[in-house]
């Protein structure tokens, strides 16, 4: 195994370690634990640059791409269901909307 690809395989461990740890922290709600999850949000995406691996999808679905609140649902967004178009809408404390389909398009 070269050195790059296990530096990779490190690299996605620490992502999936830092998105636990930030779900973590934002179930405990005050404000300094909520800045922490945010700052674990933030090593995630800067890890992922730098060795140059994606964010796995369900990872990435749950940030909120404005303010980069980790997404837990009724802790710091609230979910709807748009059964006619197929997906869940994700409302984030700023107002940012994320769309998660649910449903393939014909």
């Amino acid at each position: 195994m070269k050195n790059s690809e296990l530096s990779r395989k490190i690299a996605i461990g620490r992502i999936g370690r830092l998105a636990k740890l930030a779900e973590d922290r934002t179930l405990e709600g005050d404000t300094a634990s909520r800045r922490l999850a945010k700052r674990y949000v933030d090593l995630a995406r800067r890890i992922s640059q730098h060795y140059k691996v994606s964010i796995p999808k369900e990872l990435k679905q749950r940030v909120c791409r404005n303010c980069g609140n980790f997404l837990v649902p009724g802790v710091n967004c609230t979910v709807r269901l748009v059964s006619s178009r197929g997906y869940a809408a994700y409302v984030c404390e700023c107002g940012e909307e994320r769309h998660i389909f649910y449903k393939k398009a014909h």
